[in-house]
């Protein structure tokens, strides 16, 4: 992903997993928190971290303690791999009580190839598509 001076680079989530592949955890963070909209202060409150330490550890001049890197995976609800590691999707640390069926699916596709990923994906815009134009061909009559 391109973060020299693009002042709107998309959030990691839209990210393909080679751009994320080579985000640090200081960039991690700091995207996350924009996302929320939260200022560094909030974060700190929300992690119940040194409210000091956030600027060290976005940009990267201090690695954060293993508990307080569990702190940080609670207060974004993302996988604490995905802080730490390269190449990891993005997923929250805390599963949601009701997944639907299709949501069960999709959790074990983990081993698609690339691909079969991108296939997945452009049906799964197909389909989205399919239905905004269902919604807007609703709007007109």
């Amino acid at each position: 992903m391109d973060t020299d001076g693009d002042s709107n680079p998309p959030p990691l989530w839209l990210a393909w997993p080679e751009e994320v592949a080579h985000v640090s955890l200081g960039q991690k963070l700091k995207e996350l928190r924009k996302e929320k909209g939260w200022s560094q202060d909030e974060f700190a409150h929300a992690a119940e971290i040194d409210g000091r330490q956030v600027s060290r550890y976005e940009n990267d001049r201090v690695m954060p303690s293993i508990e307080v890197v569990i702190r940080m995976a609670k207060a974004y609800n993302v996988s604490i791999d995905f802080l730490l590691l390269e190449d990891v999707p993005r997923r929250p640390l805390l599963a949601v009580a009701h997944t639907t069926e299709l949501a069960e699916r999709i959790m074990g596709l983990d081993s698609l190839s690339e691909d079969d990923e991108r296939s997945i994906l452009h049906m799964l815009e197909a389909i989205q598509a399919k239905n905004r134009l269902k919604e807007i061909a609703a709007e007109v009559k």
